[in-house]
């Protein structure tokens, strides 16, 4: 069960399981190109057995990088990449919309007893570089379980707002776009993943854009290689969904065609605005499965993980 950690410093960390020699992911932080919109993500991530479950700057989105925060529309600003989306005109170049998350600083970077831990700080800022938010971020690795094929991180993101007006957390759709509610925790799938599998405890495939759930699960098949992985993506219990000032219930972003695509956006239906010195707090658990897991085999699987 042992991890092994390497960080490459300004760079990016790795994290691997010494029993199989699988590297798990890499946490990269070294800026990248301005239009994408700067920010840390993951990638490559792979199952135990070294299948790819992310992809990195495909053709028709170059701002999508395996797994990562987003925000597409943020008070006027764009710091999910590429083109802004705006009501009336489609999608539209303003590079001057374009803002980052930055690394600030690690407050831990560690592996032992087959726990991985990587806490950081980091800053939001618009095109122009003020100070909008300072974030608290928490990627920790567990449950590496080599019988089931499976190992676990849980994300957790404290944002708090540091202008002196509120932040509004937005998306295509609250803009006037249906069914495109990119915002938050946002996982891009392989190509080979397109025309995967998607269900929650309760429903399958075309119902579940724009649904809520505890969890969604997504089924593809590998390129290059035989079999299936399976990623499941649940709600951290301490997640609020029931509409409390300051936030609002997630709704599942949710494709698999033309491409694969998963976020438990914070915006699908109506802004989420954040007051001046309010911080807005999200965890969840993305679990990485090799094979095509059912519901039964998610279900037993998340009551024998529980939070």
């Amino acid at each position: 069960m042992t991890l092994a950690l390497t960080h490459a410093h300004g760079d990016r960390i790795t994290v691997a399981h010494e029993a199989t020699g699988t590297e798990l992911f890499a946490y990269v932080y070294r800026p990248e190109a301005a239009w994408e919109a700067p920010k840390p993500y993951l990638h490559p991530v792979r199952t135990l057995s070294g299948g790819l479950v992310t992809d990195y700057r495909p053709n028709d989105h170059r701002w999508h990088k395996g797994l990562q925060l987003t925000a597409s529309h943020l008070s006027g600003q764009n710091l999910w990449g590429g083109n802004t989306y705006v009501h009336g005109e489609g999608y539209v170049a303003l590079p001057e919309r374009i803002g980052s998350m930055a690394h600030l600083a690690f407050e831990e970077v560690a592996a032992a007893d087959g726990r991985a831990v990587i806490a950081e700080r980091l800053t939001w800022h618009p095109y122009d570089g003020e100070l909008w938010a300072e974030e608290e971020r928490r990627i920790e690795v567990s449950d590496v379980d080599p019988r089931a094929g499976s190992w676990s991180l849980t994300w957790t993101s404290a944002v708090t707002n540091r202008r002196r007006e509120p932040l509004r957390f937005g998306s295509p759709t609250t803009h006037g776009r249906p069914a495109a509610g990119y915002t938050g925790l946002f996982w891009r799938g392989p190509r080979a993943f397109r025309d995967g599998r998607v269900f929650t405890a309760e429903a399958d495939g075309g119902d579940l854009m724009g649904s809520q759930a505890p969890w969604l699960a997504y089924v593809g098949e590998h390129d290059g290689r035989d079999g299936h992985a399976t990623v499941v993506f649940e709600h951290a219990p301490a997640n609020d969904h029931a509409g409390e000032k300051g936030t609002h219930p997630a709704h599942w972003f949710v494709r698999s065609d033309p491409f694969a695509a998963v976020a438990p956006s914070w915006a699908f239906h109506e802004e989420l605005v954040l007051d001046p010195g309010d911080t807005l707090s999200r965890g969840y658990r993305v679990t990485i499965a090799d094979g095509a897991w059912d519901r039964e085999q998610v279900t037993a699987h998340l009551d024998r993980h529980t939070w």
